[in-house]
């Protein structure tokens, strides 16, 4: 299981800029998520979020889309 150091007790992390939510238990979603944190800078631009409960219905109550 592969986390962010930023969000390591987080499964579910989302970008703000697309309204997206990543699995990161998901390999190639935790990849796709990878290239874009170092790509973007989106810690540095504060542009992820995560969610208490860490769960996908959370995150889509929070108004973010599963990547597909």
């Amino acid at each position: 299981m592969s986390r962010l150091r930023q969000f390591a007790d987080h499964r579910f992390v989302a970008t703000r800029d697309d309204m997206r939510v990543y699995d990161c238990d998901d390999a190639d979603q935790f990849d796709a998520l990878s290239k874009r944190v170092i790509d973007e800078d989106l810690v540095d631009r504060v542009m992820l979020s995560s969610f208490a409960p860490d769960t996908l219905a959370e995150a889509r109550n929070r108004g973010f889309h599963p990547v597909s």
